[in-house]
């Protein structure tokens, strides 16, 4: 996982949760996706981003996990927890109506 770059790494994406999400659901989500991963189911080995699907590692759930357990990183991700996801349209939305428009987001990289 690249650090920093808020679009195919961002830690909403990598455990698949949405900024609603509660400390109670980043936990679960986080230890649910690394038992997966140990086990060697595929359904857990990537995940969809933006710019395309990503792989998922243990450690990018680990660092996904601690990155949204801290309130300023957490807060620094969460604007673009909302850009529309490649190949999974409802990643990270309720609702088509939230959808961003992330164009003028895609200037940004560390």
């Amino acid at each position: 996982m690249a650090a920093g770059d808020p679009l195919s790494d961002n830690p909403f994406f990598v455990l698949e949760l949405t900024p609603m999400a509660s400390a109670m659901d980043v936990e679960r989500q986080g230890k649910m996706l690394l038992a997966k991963l140990e086990l060697g189911l595929e359904a857990a080995a990537s995940y969809p981003s933006p710019i395309g699907r990503r792989t998922r590692t243990p450690d990018d759930v680990r660092r996904a996990m601690q990155a949204l357990s801290d309130p300023r990183r957490r807060l620094a991700v969460e604007p673009f927890a909302t850009a529309r996801c490649i190949d999974a349209p409802h990643v990270g939305h309720d609702d088509d109506d939230d959808a961003v428009d992330i164009a003028p987001l895609l200037w940004w990289r560390p």
